[in-house]
């Protein structure tokens, strides 16, 4: 929040483990299938989905300030947006006791920067812990206090979408003025509307959580598939979340590259189904529900080379006092925050991907059967753009510290089974 005193990170004590059911549903997936649409159909689409959308959210007085009076497309410093993860229904999230379920289980912050010449979706783990501040829900007034010391997924239980963009403003020192809610539901009508997503696995996968098996190999995702791929945490990496992060910018990147192949943005009626399988399952805050705001985000993200789109995970260190959360690493994350706060063009160092990503050795993103790629960080030949990090390091461009992993979205990467 911008008039806002931001606290300091805090010191970390031992928190009991939440297990709510880990949806990991593809927020960005279904947020910027809506924003990358063509600028020439986005108004009609965004006018005729707007009117059946779902009911929005406030956000807190400041931000609510700052959407109103703000043209998405030349805010100083970038547009940020966060879009929040949960199968929770928003009648529970008033609820004074804490709800089983009422959690934001995916947290991505998405900064766009002023020039509009690159995208960055930074996730932050759900078992992160942080401090959650003081907390009015602008939908019913009911207040909550702050939190020293909590995990992330735990701040939409404490007032609602404007605490969880009220926490990560206090975590990263950012406005962020825009917001959304995604449920699982619309990862489903998605990749059912793009016929399929198609993903790289180095290595199999077999998920008896989620019942997900695949071979190593190349394999078109759609349906409940695709969702059982992006809920994966204990048939990847290390069966840690933060696997699970690396495993979903695997799809997340597939999917980009196809969202923004001419074949799909040349076809207004597949763009009317992407947006309406988006929309039809976000909560939008009140300054993102409006055509004109849709219609600037398209606007920025139009021509934006796919090497200029990254993800990459809010840097954390184990929690020595309990394994199975984990804290922020201050070094690196100061790193991050100033250089979103500055709105500098960043790059990836090599040798980044994440817990159960890898660069596939070939350009169709096919391993051999059985063989598991290294993860070198060498740029990927083929697709919409030149793939790989090292198209991303420019002169220009502020290099992130080697800790923070991701990837860019033309980096053709697969998914490593455990």
């Amino acid at each position: 929040m911008p008039n806002a005193p931001r606290r300091p990170l805090a010191s970390h004590g031992r928190l009991p483990r939440r297990r709510g059911w880990a949806t990991a549903a593809t927020v960005v997936a279904s947020a910027l299938a809506v924003v990358l649409v063509s600028g020439t159909s986005v108004a009609a689409i965004a006018g005729a989905q707007l009117a059946t959308a779902p009911h929005t959210v406030q956000l807190s007085k400041d931000d609510q300030n700052t959407a109103k009076a703000a043209d998405i497309t030349a805010i100083k410093g970038g547009a940020n947006i966060l879009l929040i993860g949960s199968d929770t229904r928003i009648g529970q999230f008033d609820s004074d006791e804490d709800v089983e379920g009422a959690r934001n289980d995916v947290t991505i912050l998405v900064h766009i920067s002023q020039d509009h010449q690159q995208l960055t979706a930074v996730s932050f783990p759900r078992d992160l812990k942080v401090p959650i501040p003081a907390c009015t829900n602008p939908q019913t007034g009911t207040t909550y206090p702050a939190a020293s010391s909590e995990l992330i997924n735990e701040s939409l239980g404490h007032g609602g979408v404007s605490c969880v963009v009220d926490t990560v403003e206090n975590l990263t020192g950012l406005t962020i003025p825009y917001a959304g809610l995604i449920t699982f539901d619309g990862v489903i009508e998605m990749s059912n509307a793009l016929g399929g997503v198609d993903v790289c696995v180095a290595k199999p996968i077999d998920d008896t959580y989620t019942g997900l098996q695949l071979s190593a190999g190349q394999h078109t995702l759609a349906g409940q598939d695709a969702l059982a791929f992006l809920r994966s945490r204990h048939g990847v990496g290390d069966g840690s979340d933060l696997a699970r992060i690396s495993s979903q910018q695997v799809f997340l990147s597939a999917l980009l590259r196809k969202v923004t192949s001419d074949g799909t943005l040349s076809n207004p009626i597949l763009l009317y189904k992407l947006a309406g399988a988006a929309l039809s399952n976000m909560t939008l805050s009140d300054g993102l529900a409006q055509t004109r705001t849709l219609v600037g985000l398209a606007s920025t993200l139009r021509g934006m080379s796919t090497s200029n789109m990254l993800f990459v995970q809010y840097p954390v260190v184990d929690d020595p006092a309990d394994t199975a959360h984990v804290l922020v690493s201050e070094g690196p994350a100061h790193a991050l925050n100033v250089a979103l706060q500055q709105d500098q063009k960043t790059s990836l160092t090599d040798s980044t991907t994440g817990r159960a990503s890898a660069e596939s050795p070939d350009a169709g993103g096919t391993p051999a059967a059985g063989s598991t790629p290294t993860a070198t960080g060498a740029p990927a030949t083929g697709g919409t753009s030149t793939g790989g990090t090292a198209a991303t390091a420019t002169p220009s461009a502020t290099p992130l510290p080697s800790s923070i992993t991701g990837q860019s979205a033309s980096e053709q990467t697969c998914s490593v089974g455990n």
